[in-house]
């Protein structure tokens, strides 16, 4: 049974301003675009919070602005399934101060890939935690067609579960390769659990990228307890690595609803260096994801 996403599921609005300015062209790299009036996936295990798109792209303006963000990255939800018609349009309105990530199926035509290319669609999602309707295999097969039109892969997945069997694919594929959440990892397990140390691995010889998003999904306020996780891999690679916020915070299961100005002052705690906050926010993006350079 669907579990329309109750009123307390709504993101502060606006979240609490950090504690620091970012540099220029700072960009959120990872939050999603709702809106009730979308076809949505039979698959899906909720329903998004009231509201059309007009409604969502204003409440996603004020994050911006409220955070000091200049760009955004609107990775398409899997609440829509493969219709990615929500995020093209959300990145359409916010302009060049947006790009997407998409969600296709397994073997995904030229004409889709060209489409979605030519709406500022960076790349496509596989979820190995939640599942979905893409898969490893198929977007390894889909890799070269990918690499041709400048996009890349991201994917959600468990680094304590995973990795081990990942890494030695993920050197071999023609594009980049993005994970998620700080790879989702054991955070109990240490720095030295392997999953997690391959992770590190990867992100410091510029093989993967990593984002340093969804800390409150791996602990409470205020997320400390993935502090040294953040600073191992920033510490392997500036460059290998972005932030998100993960707004508005979809699926929440036993996580509780963040204030995403404290999500970045828990990286702001972390990471104090200049030269390092202005990679992971402003400069690695736009390379990414094909922003002016700030």
């Amino acid at each position: 049974m669907l579990r329309p996403m109750h009123h307390a599921d709504l993101p502060l609005d606006p979240p609490s301003r950090p504690k620091a300015s970012l540099p220029p062209g700072a960009c959120d790299a990872h939050v999603h675009m709702l809106a009730d009036d979308y076809p949505l996936w039979e698959g899906r295990v909720e329903d998004p919070a009231p509201g059309g798109l007009e409604d969502w792209a204003l409440r996603l303006e004020r994050h911006l602005e409220t955070l000091g963000l200049a760009r955004a990255v609107i990775v398409h939800s899997i609440l829509y399934g493969g219709d990615n018609a929500v995020t093209v349009d959300a990145v359409s309105r916010l302009g060049d101060r947006a790009r997407g990530i998409g969600l296709v199926r397994d073997g995904a035509t030229d004409a889709e890939l060209d489409a979605l290319a030519e709406a500022g669609v960076m790349g496509v999602r596989l979820n190995y935690v939640h599942g979905g309707i893409l898969t490893w295999e198929g977007v390894r097969a889909m890799a070269p067609r990918l690499a041709a039109r400048g996009m890349h892969v991201q994917m959600l997945m468990n680094a304590h579960r995973h990795m081990e069997d990942l890494a030695p694919q993920v050197r071999e594929m023609p594009v980049p390769v993005v994970f998620d959440h700080i790879g989702w990892p054991d955070l109990g397990a240490g720095l030295a659990e392997p999953g997690f140390d391959m992770l590190r691995a990867l992100v410091a010889e510029g093989t993967a990228l990593v984002k340093l998003s969804g800390a409150y999904r791996l602990s409470d306020a205020p997320y400390d307890a993935a502090a040294a996780h953040v600073d191992a891999l920033v510490r392997a690679n500036p460059e290998g690595c972005l932030w998100g916020s993960d707004w508005p915070h979809i699926m929440l299961a036993d996580a509780k609803q963040p204030d995403a100005g404290r999500l970045l002052d828990a990286f702001l705690d972390v990471v104090t260096s200049e030269a390092a906050r202005r990679a992971i926010l402003s400069d690695t993006p736009a390379r990414l994801y094909g922003f002016p350079q700030p």
